[in-house]
């Protein structure tokens, strides 16, 4: 049995497959197996991967017919061996440490269910500010109880960095809920608290395109994150409160608080600090001033603000009045 599954779905990458295959094949890791996952590819992939499968016995090709990014990942779950499954894609490379870190962690740490790691998008050109600033942001989350404090935030890991024990992995499974996949894996891995770790340097090249799946899949639109976001919170953070308090009310918190509405999660009030709407009502909740939250309101605060900057000025001020991140309240932008 091999200690690490490498899961890999693939689908028309061949400008790209054989420099991801490569930087498997010199892991200082040995002790793996690489599952390619080919899902219908029409263009030269599954003979790329054929080509490293017939040269190394430790990578296997997996060829399907053409059903997305979900079944193949089922799919080559159910071929997996190794206790550990690092995810990786056509597209990316790996540091050569990487599953050897990775999995040392895991090792290291029993109570750990997965463990992501630093990344660093590519090409640099053209980056936009934004993919910058996530960037930043996910390799800024360096411990375990960082990564649960700000889940929903974002994608608190990099999907093609992560590895899991298959054991947990199997009793999730990947879903096809409209939504992001990985994200909607690492919410519902999660719940179990601070569970997820990281190796706090980069160990993932990922490669950011306008052609990436991410950008260009449906389900991956930001008001199908938001609708995730909002699902879990009410099966987490609000799983027993059908009121909330709610800490802004810009094009984040609007957008939010109607997913949660949704879902019967509605706000007791609206925490602003812009005084033309303190005294008026949003949606049939009165809009309060900050100042009340030191009285403690008897409901859970999500506080739902764009920008690293705001979110760590309320977290100063929500830390003056005793509130603790994650029970008492969550960020969500």
């Amino acid at each position: 049995m091999p200690r690490v599954t490498v899961l890999m779905p693939v689908w028309n990458a061949d400008a790209t497959l054989a420099t991801a295959l490569r930087s498997v094949a010199r892991q200082t890791e040995r002790d793996f197996e690489c599952l390619i996952v080919d899902d219908g590819s029409t263009d030269d992939s599954a003979r790329v991967a054929a080509s490293f499968a017939r040269s190394d016995a430790r990578f296997r090709l997996l060829a399907r017919s053409h059903e997305g990014i979900v079944a193949s990942l089922e799919a080559g779950l159910d071929e997996a061996r190794a206790p550990l499954v690092a995810r990786f894609d056509a597209d990316d490379w790996m540091r050569r440490d990487r599953l050897a870190k990775q999995a040392a962690l895991l090792d290291a740490r029993p109570g750990l269910q997965a463990v992501g790691g630093g990344v660093r998008l590519f090409p640099r050109e053209g980056l936009r500010e934004g993919r910058r600033a996530y960037e930043r942001w996910l390799n800024g989350l360096d411990s375990p109880e960082r990564i649960w404090r700000e889940r929903f935030i974002e994608c608190p890991v990099a999907h093609p960095a992560l590895m899991i024990r298959r054991e947990r992995l199997a009793t999730l499974r990947y879903r096809d809920r409209d939504w992001p996949e990985d994200y909607d894996l690492l919410l519902r891995l999660l719940r179990d608290g601070p569970v997820v770790g990281t190796v706090p340097e980069r160990i993932l090249g990922w490669r950011d395109l306008p052609t990436r799946l991410s950008r260009t899949d449906p389900r991956c639109r930001l008001d199908r994150f938001t609708a995730c976001r909002a699902w879990h919170l009410s099966r987490d953070f609000l799983a027993a409160a059908p009121e909330y308090l709610l800490w802004g009310h810009g094009a984040t918190g609007k957008a939010l608080r109607r997913q949660l509405e949704s879902l019967g999660r509605r706000p007791a009030a609206i925490v602003e600090v812009h005084p033309g709407r303190l005294g008026n009502a949003i949606a049939g909740a009165p809009v309060v001033p900050i100042e009340i939250l030191a009285e403690r309101p008897p409901y859970p605060l999500v506080v739902s603000v764009a920008g690293s900057r705001p979110r760590g000025e309320i977290r100063a001020r929500l830390d003056e009045y005793g509130y603790r991140e994650g029970l008492d309240y969550v960020c969500a932008a």
